[in-house]
């Protein structure tokens, strides 16, 4: 018996897929991407701020650790969007500081056509961890910086740039927002139609939303420690209409005004919903059809935040299987991160947790910020990474390349479990999840030792301790990864077969389906793990243990 492959499929189109020429926007999908979560540390088991999520790119993917690094003065970064970009732009110069952070981060290569590499964020040596998330603006705020890009390219960071600067830059999560909102008033913002980060500390969080508009119009709420913000999308509503006023907010000098301007706002009352005036309905509020029910349906933030209060108080594994949940963790979840940012703890074992690819298949590993340096099997390789197929490999590339690709054998077990996961993803989660609980149990062991290490004024040997200690367990989790999808793709060839694609030639055409574009139809086609049937969501980590691929 031959089965269906697992996609998400829109009503039009072969197969009943949606075509890219039907598709809105201009490169043929909506501003729908990434996810991100904070929980504040009253409501953790551990008193620990939580910071979770993924991005969104249809990219190569890989793992880096920058180092702290000084710089000379004069020194300048280049920031903002070519003219290839969603809304064209072109790149400008602006001051680099005299010392950047270390930080850690997940690169991609692709987004909106946006110069590579890119980044959402990640956790810096200060304890800050940032996400970055779409947010989309009113259309009326798009069509503005369209127009305005037509008489002169757009100019300024765009939300990597960002994302990058508050991770070489920020102290704190509310020097992230000054530090970004200053860079906004002074240079302007490139723009895709709106974008928003989340920052957070051991003390507190803030999400800080950049609109569309070519206005530099922006706004920043604080999060408390009792609070949880789901930004899926980015969202602030209920906003004073004097934020000087409130050292909770943040904003440009002109929030306000455009808003009473513009007759988007009729100025009555001490407040303002910034998501009524200047955002979009969430995407649970006008579903449409380009997307899978359940996947729109997700996106709700209230609703999740809601069921996350529920959780507490969360432990961290909560957060690991809330990320790598099959409702949002799908081929478009670039990687899944989960900062735990504690109090009380050595700045260099503040720890990000990280899988190099979407989690539904892949495991996360602890990172502290005292490692130095990833196994290059997690670093970048050609495989879907942007102009990949323009040249032959550079040599001083080829020693990298001839290595395996962990985000590459992941993906594969990505697409054969959710080819049928109705049989491989309980069991693949459960051999995913007792390898995490592994690294759970073996944590405090870790840190103790690499504490005593430090407070013995031995700080290298301590971060060849942890970089060591990181380095086997992404190896480990590889070949977890190597073993999974040997197994899982085993009994698929023996109950199913390898089924191959039927693809869509016209008329007079010879080419073989198999030598097809692989992405005709763009992002109106999904290739996910969900099945209704299977679970209620979320679940406990750890439920499916007894249910695992590799038996002991």
């Amino acid at each position: 018996m031959r089965y269906l492959p697992i996609l998400a499929i829109a009503p039009l189109g072969i197969a009943g897929q949606l075509h890219a020429e039907d598709t809105p926007g201009r490169f043929g999908h909506p501003n729908e991407k990434s996810l991100g979560i904070y929980i504040g540390s009253d409501l953790t088991e551990d008193g620990a701020t939580y910071l979770g999520g993924f991005g969104h790119e249809p990219s190569s993917h890989w793992l880096e650790i920058v180092p702290s690094q000084e710089h000379p003065e004069g020194a300048t970064m280049t920031v903002g969007v070519t003219e290839d970009a969603r809304i064209p732009g072109e790149l400008t110069e602006i001051p680099q500081v005299e010392e950047t952070f270390k930080y850690i981060t997940s690169n991609y290569s692709e987004f909106a056509g946006f110069p590579p590499p890119l980044t959402n964020g990640g956790l810096n040596e200060h304890g800050v961890a940032a996400r970055d998330i779409w947010s989309p603006s009113r259309p009326e705020l798009v069509e503005m910086s369209e127009e305005a890009a037509e008489d002169e390219p757009q100019t300024g960071p765009q939300y990597s740039d960002l994302a990058r600067i508050a991770m070489e830059r920020a102290t704190s999560a509310r020097e992230a927002v000054e530090i970004i909102g200053s860079l906004i008033d002074e240079h302007g913002f490139s723009t895709y139609g709106g974008n928003s980060h989340l920052f957070a500390d051991e003390n507190e969080g803030w999400v800080f939303i950049n609109y569309a508009g070519a206005k530099g119009l922006w706004a920043a709420e604080r999060l408390e420690a009792d609070e949880v913000r789901v930004s899926y999308p980015g969202y602030i509503n209920e906003f004073p209409a004097s934020p000087d006023d409130d050292d909770d907010y943040m904003a440009s000098d002109n929030l306000i005004d455009f808003a009473r301007e513009q007759a988007w706002w009729d100025g009555n009352g001490d407040s303002l919903d910034l998501q009524e005036v200047y955002g979009q309905p969430f995407p649970a509020e006008d579903p449409g059809d380009f997307y899978p029910s359940f996947y729109t349906e997700g996106r709700n933030p209230p609703e999740r935040e809601e069921e996350l209060r529920d959780m507490a108080p969360i432990k961290l594994k909560d957060m690991l299987a809330y990320v790598r949940d099959p409702r949002w963790s799908t081929d478009f979840s670039g990687y899944g991160q989960v900062a735990q940012i504690r109090p009380d703890t050595h700045p260099e074992l503040q720890t990000l947790w990280v899988a190099v690819t979407s989690a539904i298949t892949t495991p996360f590993v602890p990172i502290p910020i005292g490692t130095e340096e990833v196994p290059p099997e997690f670093k970048q390789h050609r495989y879907m990474t942007k102009d990949a197929d323009s040249h032959f490999l550079d040599p001083d590339y080829g020693p990298l390349e001839a290595t395996r690709y962990a985000t590459r054998t992941f993906k594969r077990l990505l697409y054969h479990t959710c080819e049928n996961p109705q049989d491989f993803l309980q069991p693949v989660t459960g051999d995913i999840e007792a390898f995490e609980q592994n690294l759970l149990d073996s944590r405090a062991r870790i840190e103790r030792e690499a504490l005593a290490l430090f407070e013995s004024d031995e700080g290298d040997e301590a971060r060849r301790y942890l970089t060591d200690m990181t380095q086997r367990s992404l190896l480990d989790s590889l070949a977890l990864g190597e073993d999974l999808v040997r197994n899982v793709e085993r009994q698929t060839r023996d109950r199913y077969g390898i089924r191959m694609p039927e693809g869509e030639a016209s008329k007079g055409d010879t080419t073989p389906a198999t030598s097809q574009h692989m992405a005709r139809e763009g992002w109106g086609a999904m290739i996910h793990c969900y099945q209704q049937s299977m679970d209620e969501y979320p679940r406990e980590h750890g439920r499916y243990e007894e249910d695992r691929a590799l038996r002991p």
